[in-house]
């Protein structure tokens, strides 16, 4: 027997909620194929099977569990005994967009992709989408052959809505947690924030200009981001309150910037970090950014990659937002937030033109930052992305 432990997850996690078992006891699993979803209060994340072998799990979903903690045993003996499901496969989607725990759910009651509509990103399936569906039609999971009938993981009963005027959906742990921030966020600090309108022009010319080059050179895309990040650096170097918060009745200043990007994923937003960012090339924001994008969607990001933030970047532009006021995190003092590009008349030299245009919106504890620092910051984010030289070469 090989143990399956739940693994560490860096230093600033002790365990969290194992919220689903993606292979049911006494299945055949692959070495390193994905076999139950933990949640923490920052992330969704599969854990892989250490061997290939017979799955005998020991712990129930919705169990509370430690790191280091055993919750199931694989059976190595047992290879190449995979039972053989009742429900034929062919009919269940394996999308790659699709998660471990939407393809279970899936299969444990017999449903087909095109039965229900997906509410998550790019309109793909969640699990809840799944869930809830069962829980509207009165669905019950259907058995699959070969597996334990002696099972310590109990199939919670569908029940039905209370009433026809509305249905009733547990929020997840991340939900959870992202509510609470954001109240605690509100209570705890005075947010008021300011706007500014950024000519996106010469960023715009430098991508069509470089990107070709960039991505032969550094095999990352030259995106916005990268100079947003660099740009929020160099403010943040002069108004170093927004890297501050308060502890106690002292004002801790952080020597170091640690930016978080949020990413918006199935089951919430999130927010990786990129750390020391004021120490990162162009290229090296582009790559860590896309690593994030990718390992959020695949619920790989470590608990510690989505910690030590001070500063906060959010795009509500990806979704269409024109103008937003978001909230900063708990633990720091400002949040930047870029909308879409839109072509709009503006005055230059006294004439009308047309140009791309992006609001800004600078969020900010005021309780530390003053309405003047406030809005010189958003200056400095203007002067430097409406002429990106001065952040190549260091102004």
């Amino acid at each position: 027997m090989i143990e399956l432990r739940i693994p560490e997850m860096g230093e600033s996690v002790t365990g969290g909620i194992l919220a689903a078992w993606l292979k049911q006891d006494g299945d055949f699993v692959a070495v390193g194929e994905e076999v139950l979803e933990l949640e923490t209060d920052k992330a969704t994340l599969a854990v892989p099977s250490p061997a290939a072998g017979a799955l005998k799990i020991l712990i129930r979903e919705d169990s509370e569990v430690e790191i280091g903690q055993l919750v199931a045993e694989v059976d190595t003996q047992a290879v190449g005994e995979s039972p053989k499901p009742l429900i034929d496969k062919e009919n269940i989607p394996a999308e790659d967009h699709y998660s471990p725990s939407v393809r279970h759910a899936l299969q444990t009651y017999g449903l087909k992709s095109i039965e229900m509509p997906g509410s998550g990103k790019k309109g793909h399936l969640t699990k809840e989408d799944v869930l809830d569906y069962v829980q509207k039609q009165g669905i019950k999971a259907v058995p699959l052959s070969g597996s334990s009938t002696e099972t310590p993981v109990e199939t919670p009963a569908v029940t039905p809505a209370e009433t026809q005027e509305f249905r009733r959906v547990k929020m997840s742990r991340i939900r959870q947690k992202i509510a609470a921030n954001l109240v605690q966020s509100k209570q705890q600090s005075a947010h008021l924030t300011t706007f500014n309108e950024v000519d996106m022009s010469e960023i715009m010319e430098i991508r069509t200009l470089y990107k070709d080059d960039f991505f032969k050179s550094k095999a990352v895309k030259l995106g916005f981001m990268s100079f947003f990040v660099k740009a929020v650096c160099a403010a943040l170097a002069e108004y170093p309150q927004l890297n501050a918060v308060i502890e106690g009745e002292d004002l801790l200043y952080r020597n170091h910037l640690n930016i978080s990007i949020a990413v918006s994923t199935e089951k919430g937003l999130i927010t990786p970090v990129l750390k020391r960012a004021e120490t990162l090339s162009f290229a090296q924001i582009e790559s860590q950014i896309i690593s994030f994008s990718k390992r959020a969607a695949e619920r790989k990001l470590l608990p510690d990659e989505l910690s030590g933030g001070t500063f906060t970047i959010t795009n509500g532009g990806i979704f269409g937002s024109l103008l937003s006021t978001p909230i900063p995190s708990p633990g720091q003092s400002g949040i930047l937030g870029m909308h879409s590009i839109v072509k709009k008349p503006v005055v230059r030299n006294d004439e009308i033109v047309i140009r791309p245009m992006m609001y800004l919106a600078l969020t900010y504890d005021h309780r530390i930052i003053d309405g003047r620092e406030a809005v010189s910051f958003l200056n400095i984010l203007k002067k430097d992305l409406e002429d990106p030289r001065r952040i190549l070469i260091d102004l």
